[in-house]
């Protein structure tokens, strides 16, 4: 074990196995480490049908604790209820009732972990926070600038969720899962006796809805929205009514199960018109984007895009995206993308993440697309529609 104190780092510690083997790797590695576990959300004052789950359950505070106290570090749990829910759920909720998709993960990243734990962090003196995200940093010797780039592992990769992270508060943040893959967390784990993490089941649900009943939630946090918003028309691109559904709020771009109507092919969503309390049905093909803007930018690589014309760059439009070639114009600080090959449900309201290589070259939110072929802007009419 190393000897050599490196520094004294908060570790954000849910109980799961990752951040648990990122806490036990520090504090190997000869840091001074300090634990500390999120209570986000209480699920039982949401009124759902499975019992609390997940990062800010009591078992996962425990298990984090016990970790801490095997191996002789402090650990601390802090309330950050009231911040969480003004923001990320108050979000959420918003999101959806203006006909958009949120993503309350990347968001709570951005606005609430971070800020939460460098404050934190000034108050325990401790120099750097870390987390047990599969993604790497590093500060570019050129532009001095905090880059994300993906993990080594790409079927764990995360830093599709740490584009909005401030360069500031990268400045100070440690990712020590970085260079691993998930056979070799386990691994760790087991051989260091901590059988229970290696069996613990993995949660992927958002925490503040572990039954993954996101029409459920919404009802019960906005009282009256089903009698409100129910018997809103089913139409086609052109306007032509084909069926009635259950509201606007409870349908997402490009779904395709549970809309209850047969057209004589498979339909899927195109477009949530909240104004009218309309959902737009269409085939696959019509579900094709070739543009999407994005704005509420944080570049990461790069300060800017202003004045370097067409950028090539893969773009992820999803966290489980694989990513598509697309060309980049930062434009009254707003990115147009501009895809090569036309992609399928580019949704208002996710993230959309820009890629050098394994560089994160920045990020924003999704607003608006541009359903059907779309020319790469090389002729005067390619940016019209945007």
């Amino acid at each position: 074990m190393n000897t050599e104190v490196k520094g004294r780092v908060l570790v954000a510690m849910s109980g799961g196995i990752d951040s648990s083997v990122a806490a036990v790797l520090l504090h190997e590695q000869g840091y001074e480490v300090v634990g500390m576990t999120m209570k986000t959300w209480d699920y039982a004052s949401a009124g759902g049908s499975k019992k609390e789950t997940g990062c800010c359950s009591l078992d996962s505070i425990n298990d984090a604790r016990d970790i801490a106290v095997q191996l002789g570090f402090p650990h601390y749990i802090i309330d950050i209820r009231d911040e969480f829910g003004d923001f990320v759920i108050d979000n959420f909720t918003e999101e959806y009732l203006a006909g958009r998709t949120p993503n309350p993960c990347v968001l709570c990243n951005t606005h609430i972990k971070w800020d939460a734990l460098l404050r934190r962090a000034d108050q325990l003196g401790c120099e750097f926070i870390a987390t047990g995200h599969y993604a790497n940093i590093r500060k570019d010797a050129e532009t001095g600038r905090f880059v994300v780039s993906k993990g080594l592992d790409e079927n764990k990769d995360q830093s599709y969720a740490l584009w909005g992270v401030s360069q500031a508060s990268l400045s100070r943040t440690l990712f020590p899962l970085g260079g691993m893959r998930k056979t070799e967390i386990y691994d760790e784990a087991r051989r260091r006796g901590f059988t229970e993490l290696v069996n613990k089941p993995e949660s992927y649900e958002i925490c503040f809805i572990p039954d993954n009943d996101y029409r459920g939630f919404l009802r019960r946090r906005v009282p009256g929205l089903e009698a409100r918003v129910a018997g809103g028309n089913f139409v086609t691109k052109n306007g032509r009514v084909i069926g009635k559904h259950e509201g606007y709020p409870f349908y997402t771009i490009g779904q395709r199960k549970g809309l209850g109507v047969a057209l004589g092919y498979p339909a899927f969503v195109l477009e949530i018109r909240p104004d009218t309390n309309e959902v737009v049905l269409g085939n696959y093909e019509e579900l094709a984007s070739t543009a999407t803007v994005v704005g509420k930018l944080n570049m990461g690589k790069e300060a800017t895009l202003v004045g370097r014309g067409l950028v090539p760059a893969v773009v992820k439009v999803r966290y489980n995206h694989d990513g598509a070639a697309a060309f980049l114009e930062e434009v009254d600080g707003k990115i147009r993308v501009y895809f090569e090959e036309p992609v399928h449900a580019i949704t208002p309201g996710q993230a959309a993440v820009f890629y050098d290589g394994h560089d994160v070259l920045g990020g924003g939110w999704i607003e608006r697309h541009v359903i059907g072929e779309f020319p790469l802007p090389f002729a005067a009419t390619a940016t019209a529609g945007l």
